[in-house]
């Protein structure tokens, strides 16, 4: 496999979820509400792909879609040039060894009746039941150091760590099999800033060390400027940009990324209160009734008629930007 061939492959992926109709009449057609409508994308071996929008944009169903964790109903999964979608429960469970998740609450993440060391071992049994216990003991004693946890600490429930500590075994618990592609579903986002911090650099360590592959969500585009090499933006359902982090930060194309760029807090407060933000109008519409042709228009500064008509698709400016914009 070169370097530029893909580890994962998503094209044209949608989940739809139909929901009881709210009409009166028992024949009415259900209402279908499209939480991923239509996203693609490539994962390279050793990079860090961020993915970033509003709550309720789609970023964690379109995590969990690509896992098999809830069904997809169109578009490809295709894993080192096998197609996943579709497949049989015993060929996803091979896979579960390769891929891994990081959940975004560090405690509801973690069993309360099993011991740190039985929670990072559990992958191990599961995936290598033919391993020998001393072994595996062995590998959750070293994945704790790696993590930055003490070993005294093994027989410890999860109520006794703090939120970092339990971010750090939900890490450990992921990276025990030493997967090659790691999901991380907003991993910082009910941390304090510091401790935030303290997660990132530690994801980068581990990454250069074991050479994977990041998926990493979130909501603050600042958080996801210091890990990902490509980032792709969000919004109900669809992505609306895909570029490398140097260009979505310095010269952002589409509407809605300037509008997220223009909200992050400048540090220094004499440039803060010279920025001039970039402010969206109006309510973001509801999911079940999205705007016909682009569904960003209803919010954009640069919207015409035209944006009615025809939804945009990502098209490529360059080597390294595609946009959803008929206007950029």
């Amino acid at each position: 496999m070169t370097a530029r061939t893909p580890l994962l492959s998503v094209t044209d992926l949608k989940v739809h979820f139909k929901l009881a109709s709210d009409s009166a009449w028992p024949w009415a057609a259900p209402r279908v509400l499209k939480a991923v409508d239509g996203i693609s994308f490539d994962i390279f071996p050793g990079e860090t792909l961020g993915i970033v929008g509003e709550s309720g944009c789609g970023k964690s169903t379109l995590a969990r879609a690509v896992l098999n964790l809830i069904p997809a109903n169109a578009g490809s999964i295709i894993w080192q040039g096998q197609e996943m979608r579709g497949a049989s429960a015993d060929v996803w469970q091979g896979l579960r060894k390769s891929v891994q998740m990081i959940f975004q609450d560090p405690l509801a993440s973690l069993d309360p009746r099993m011991t740190i060391g039985q929670i990072i071992a559990e992958p191990l049994h599961t995936h290598l039941p033919a391993l020998p216990q001393a072994e595996v003991m062995k590998k959750v004693r070293a994945m704790m150091t790696k993590v930055g946890l003490t070993e005294q600490q093994i027989n410890r429930y999860p109520h006794e760590f703090s939120g970092g500590q339990c971010q750090r075994i939900g890490i450990a618990r992921a990276l025990v099999l030493e997967p090659k592609l790691v999901i991380c579903d907003e991993p910082v986002s009910a941390l304090d800033v510091s401790i935030q911090a303290q997660i990132i650099n530690l994801l980068m360590d581990l990454q250069a060390q074991m050479g994977l592959a990041l998926v990493f969500i979130a909501h603050d585009l600042a958080v996801v400027r210091h890990i990902s090499q490509r980032v792709m933006v969000m919004y109900l359902g669809r992505s609306m940009e895909l570029a490398g982090k140097q260009a979505i930060y310095q010269s952002p194309r589409h509407p809605y990324t300037q509008a997220l760029l223009s909200a992050i807090p400048t540090p220094d407060p004499r440039r803060e209160r010279h920025k001039t933000q970039q402010l969206l109008q109006g309510e973001l519409p509801s999911p079940m009734n999205p705007p016909s042709g682009c569904i960003f228009r209803t919010r954009c500064p640069i919207a015409s008629a035209a944006c009615a008509e025809q939804r945009p698709e990502l098209r490529a400016l360059n080597a390294d930007t595609e946009v959803a914009c008929d206007f950029v």
